[in-house]
């Protein structure tokens, strides 16, 4: 199965594409863009031992100078010292403004990578080639870019999109049962959002917490249906101006968890499902949506194996002081995205410190 997914931003269009062994096609795909010769593939040193060969391999044969750059894996690694690194291989290998980077892995070197190409010489060519579940799904699409700060994250970045995301579904079977799950959250998130049909195919599946329990099928709509979610969304909203916010359902207190752990506790995607269990549970108590669609959310959480209670030990005050430094603060009000229905979302300032007082201790 095969799909092409249009991102229709006027002159910074471009495809998303989904194929199996689409990872041997990235050389020729590159060569139709009309791309300079000269390439620094980014990637970790776990997926580069899995498919850093077979890239560089597949861009080679299609005449072009590969050189690549490897950066540990992780969100504690998603800092300025690591664009640092990815600045000197470009100087190293005098990349030009027609050369081009290739991400070669999950959302955290697609975060830098483009960050990095954004920058480098005022902006280069930038590709994505996701290797996990939640940068197929998410991370790779829509041009967001950047890296965390000791005191937040994602809050130094830049909106920039690549010239193609490739993705190959079947690199998802050396992806492990956990980063599986994690890219699971954001599917929900989609179908929250955005898809009642979505969540309603996942309902109906009897597991979602290993890829080995989802049929082939199921699979690649998942694929489509949360691309195209995604790119409905960027496409009317590309810099955030306001629909696209409705993307970070479940991310403002997930991201406040990842960054009072210092994303050394939960993963992104178990923190996102963390604060989509929340921000449910502040839409309830708003009647903004009701009890049976939380239950239903719940249940679909839970049966992908992924957390609904907040990390031992995290203190509650200190949640709601990282809130204010959320990037979607606005006019001092931090912004929640709370659901109305299944397939549908809302930006709210009504979230007060007070609600979250009332609602945080339940996922203790």
């Amino acid at each position: 199965m095969q799909s092409v997914i249009h991102v229709d931003l006027g002159e910074r269009s471009y495809d998303i594409e989904i194929a199996p062994d689409a990872i041997d096609q990235l050389g020729e795909r590159m060569r139709s863009l009309d791309l300079g010769k000269k390439v620094l593939l980014v990637s970790n040193p776990v997926v580069f031992r899995h498919y850093g060969d077979r890239a560089m391999a597949s861009l080679r044969d299609r005449g072009f100078e590969v050189a690549h750059c490897i950066i540990m894996a992780g969100e504690q690694y998603k800092t300025l010292n690591s664009i640092q690194k990815i600045y000197g291989q470009a100087l190293e290998n005098q990349l030009e403004r027609s050369s081009t980077m290739v991400a070669l892995g999950g959302g955290v070197i697609g975060d830098m990578t483009g960050f990095a190409a954004a920058t480098w010489l005022r902006g280069m060519n930038f590709i994505q080639v996701p290797t996990t579940l939640l940068a197929m799904v998410d991370a790779s699409i829509g041009g967001k870019t950047g890296v965390n700060h000791p005191k937040g994250k994602n809050l130094i970045g830049a909106f920039y999109q690549p010239r193609l995301v490739l993705i190959d579904p079947k690199v998802l079977k050396t992806l492990p049962a956990r980063e599986f799950r994690a890219g699971m959250a954001e599917v929900i998130k989609y179908g929250v959002i955005w898809d009642e049909a979505l969540f309603e195919k996942m309902e109906r599946c009897d597991r979602l917490d290993q890829l080995r329990f989802l049929p082939e099928e199921l699979l690649h709509d998942i694929l489509v249906r949360s691309c195209q979610s995604k790119v409905d969304v960027v496409v009317q909203d590309e810099r955030e101006a306001g629909l696209r916010a409705i993307l970070n359902y479940g991310h403002t207190i997930g991201h406040a968890v990842e960054s009072l752990t210092r994303y050394k506790v939960t993963n992104h995607g178990e923190a996102v499902a963390i604060g989509m269990v929340a921000a449910s549970r502040c839409a309830v108590q708003l009647k903004c949506w009701d009890e049976a669609c939380d239950a239903r959310q719940f249940e679909l959480i839970e049966k992908t194996g992924l957390p609904t209670k907040l990390p031992s030990n995290l203190d509650i005050e200190k949640i709601l002081e990282t809130l204010k430094t959320d990037k979607k603060v606005k006019d001092g009000k931090v912004r929640f995205i709370l659901p109305k229905r299944i397939g549908e979302a809302t930006i709210s300032d009504r979230v007060t410190s007070d609600l979250l007082r009332e609602i945080l201790p339940t996922l203790q």
